[in-house]
């Protein structure tokens, strides 16, 4: 891993095992890109990569060169309007409205490790030695404005971390309208484009199409990372599959509004940018002030999709995530909202802790329901007490008793949010975002509390640490059930509205992370309605997520497979629940709810009481194969090896560090008759070991399994045999497979 920087001073290449990225000041005195993949040679001088023609109805920077247009060059950190014509990395609004900067080169540093970013979510390095992070300093001369390029090269993996830093300089203050945290000008456009997007309770479903002429985005502006369009995208060569090709992806750090696009000009390179969205973002600046943009991390490979997605889990696993919670195996829980609703008493939640407790349940969770006059959805939001009609003992009271029964206890929360008929709004009606003169909309009858000002933070802080400190809370599920309307603060001027929706989510870093600093023995979960908030933002506070509100298992194969492109098993909340399912009504197998939900933080969403004792049996030898198998289930390899997108099949697999263990689950979505043979190429087994394989008999070597294949036909493929086990709509199963060396 090296940061090398030419005797000119001018040339700057990171470099490690996987990956070179090079800079070179331009003519000018602004960065240009010069190369992004396979690591190359150290040269001093590589500006015969810089390409510049002189073109028909090109404007020049330089009145004696006719080629020196911004246009149609790659650069680091571009603004507009100084002839070159595409979406601007940077835009700043002067006194006299002027939006043209030149951020020149003026310096550089160099520092091992990384620095962190204050207030922000950000990667970071517990060693020195894990990474190294250059600095480059530019400045706009006219303005004052400076701008410091924050890159940091880890040693493992073609992963580079990238932000920006702004000060002003200046005597006149400046408006940053837009602040991008990455921009990477390729070459050329032959990707193929993927996105993860979706709604409500079918989120990050990947979504692939060629890159054209002209601008392909995804984004938000809900104040959230949202439901929609998740904050991670890719681009792929066309012959790019799971195990080969090259490929890039691009994940924010953050939770708030952003924006992922490509740009793809008639010369056919292509300008990808990352960060904040600009709609509606303004910040100011005034002199001596500064702005951290979030982090944007991109990751290359030429070991296709999988490979990629590896990297980021690993990244994600143990330089993102934090806390006594990151490496350690989740504990299995039961939840009680889809098992009682609002309808509970102490007495039957105890009731329910108790069945749960005696199959092996290790976690008793209490959702939405135990606080303020909250018996529905119109009221109680914001008053975090317990409501003694529900909970004659309070929260202490109902966690001691969970405990003595030997489990643990998790509570919910949605701190963000106020009902109108609570007593926090009728003391501070002006504590909601909201327009003046305009309709104030709600969604679920609540509405979005300001965390942009620190009272309203330090208030719901106070409400939420003194119930953690009063009552043996090991959990908390932080739930956010509607996005931002109506964007304004009463407590910001005219010339700082735009501020809002990043001060909010500046907010709840600043809730989250006095709360996990002062209570760090709690596990946090965020929920955010199951998807809407599902980022790496949030997972650098919270280690898991509730990964969607649809509980259904065949929906969750989509679900999770498009997942597990940027995010690790062991962030992914999945719990086995009711059937028929709540959300799509579906009646699925208990053993396949089950097989699914492995491949997660893995829990309950139903009352175990209303299942037969047969069920429950199965429930028990469910959570002991859990606790079996889960540091291998969260932590492992994970492997995608057929696509629910793509067929009536899907498959994937985790594979332990030694490769001496791995779990297989295979799903089949609905049974046919007289089908194909079918086999199952397996990956990350080691080629030379012989494995056992639960349900076969006999041996196998990594190479056969992963050839060859694991055979998958069944009763389906033919005509079924007297005694042979029949298959059946929603099958699945699940393949054990251990070393056999040393035995006899």
């Amino acid at each position: 891993m090296s940061i090398l920087v030419s005797k000119t001073g001018n040339t700057f290449h990171l470099c490690n095992h996987d990956i070179s990225y090079t800079m070179q000041v331009l003519p000018n005195g602004q960065l240009g890109q010069v190369y992004f993949g396979p690591r190359i040679g150290r040269k001093e001088d590589y500006s015969y990569l810089i390409e510049n023609h002189m073109r028909p109805m090109s404007s020049c920077v330089f009145d004696i060169d006719k080629r020196f247009s911004m246009e149609h060059l790659r650069q680091e950190y571009p603004s507009f309007g100084t002839t070159d014509y595409r979406m601007p990395a940077v835009e700043v609004v002067q006194e006299n409205g002027s939006r043209i900067s030149e951020l020149r080169y003026q310096g550089f540093r160099v520092q091992k490790g990384k620095p962190a970013l204050p207030g922000l979510p950000a990667t970071y390095t517990e060693e020195p030695e894990e990474a190294e992070t250059l600095v480059l300093e530019l400045e706009d001369e006219l303005t004052g404005l400076k701008a410091e390029l924050l890159y940091t090269l880890f040693r493992d993996g073609g992963i580079l971390a990238r932000s920006v830093r702004f000060c002003n300089g200046g005597r006149e203050a400046l408006h940053l309208t837009t602040a991008m945290s990455l921009c990477l000008d390729l070459p050329d456009s032959a990707y193929d484009w993927v996105q993860f997007s979706g709604a409500w309770a079918r989120e990050r479903y990947p979504k692939t199409r060629p890159l054209t002429q002209g601008i392909q985005s995804v984004g938000s502006l809900r104040g959230n990372s949202s439901h929609n369009h998740n904050p991670f995208v890719l681009l792929k060569r066309p012959t790019a599959d799971e195990f080969q090709g090259e490929a890039l992806g691009f994940s924010l750090i953050y939770s708030g509004n952003f924006l992922a696009q490509a740009e793809v000009d008639t010369y056919d390179t292509t300008r990808m940018l990352m960060g904040i969205h600009p709609a509606g973002f303004d910040w100011k600046l005034s002199p001596g002030e500064t702005f951290q943009t979030p982090e944007a991390v991109v990751v290359y490979t030429r070991k296709g999709l999988n490979h990629l997605s590896q990297t980021f889990h690993k990244l994600f696993q143990k330089r993102l995530a934090r806390g006594v919670w990151r490496d350690r195996p989740r504990p299995i829980l039961i939840n009680n909202w889809e098992a009682t609703y609002f309808d509970f008493t102490e007495e039957r939640l105890v009731r329910i802790a108790q069945t749960a407790k005696a199959c092996g349940v290790e976690l008793f969770v209490l959702d939405d329901g135990w606080f303020g006059q909250r018996s529905s959805e119109h009221a109680g939001l914001g008053d975090w007490v317990a409501n003694p009609q529900r909970l004659k003992n309070g929260v202490a009271g109902l966690a001691r008793r969970i405990e003595d029964l030997g489990m643990r206890f998790g509570l919910w929360f949605e701190p963000e949010m106020v009902n109108k008929d609570s007593d926090l709004y009728r003391a501070h009606p002006d504590w909601i975002i909201r327009t003046p003169g305009r309709r104030t909309s709600h969604g679920r009858y609540q509405y979005v509390l300001d965390f942009s000002r620190k009272e309203v933070v330090d208030c719901i802080y106070e409400q939420m640490a003194k119930l953690l400190s009063e009552a043996r809370i090991s959990y908390v599920k932080w739930d956010m059930n509607r996005s931002i309307t109506e964007c304004y603060s009463a407590a910001l001027p005219a010339d700082r509205q735009g501020e809002v929706y990043h001060r909010y989510i500046l907010g709840v870093y600043d809730l989250y992370e006095r709360l996990t600093s002062r209570f760090p023995h709690v596990l946090f979960e965020s929920c955010a309605s199951g998807g809407g908030r599902f980022d790496p933002g949030i997972l650098y506070y919270a280690p898991q997520g509730w990964t969607s509100d649809d509980t259904d298992a065949v929906e969750r194969l989509k679900i999770q497979y498009g997942t597990s492109y940027a995010y690790p098993v062991s962030c992914m909340g999945s719990h086995v629940s009711v059937a028929p399912n709540h959300q799509v009504n579906r009646v699925t197998p208990l053993d396949t709810r089950a097989n699914v939900a492995y491949f997660g933080t893995f829990g309950y969403e139903l009352d175990l009481n209303a299942l037969t004792e047969e069920e429950r049996e199965e429930v028990k030898r469910q959570i002991q194969f859990m606790k079996d198998h889960r540091q291998l289930l969260q932590f492992g390899a994970f492997y995608r090896l057929q696509s629910p997108f793509e067929g009536n099949v899907a498959a994937w697999m985790v594979v332990s560090e030694d490769k001496k263990e791995a779990i297989v689950g295979w799903y089949r979505i609905l049974n046919g008759t007289n089908l194909p043979n079918s086999r199952l190429r397996l990956q990350g087994l080691d080629e030379e070991t012989q494995y056992r394989v639960s349900g076969l008999e006999g041996r196998y070597g990594g190479a056969e399994l992963m050839y060859a294949g694991l055979v998958t036909s069944d009763a389906a493929c033919g005509q079924a045999e007297d005694g042979e086990v029949l298959s059946h709509d929603f099958d699945s199963r699940l393949y054990l497979i251990r070393a056999a060396e040393g035995e006899a």
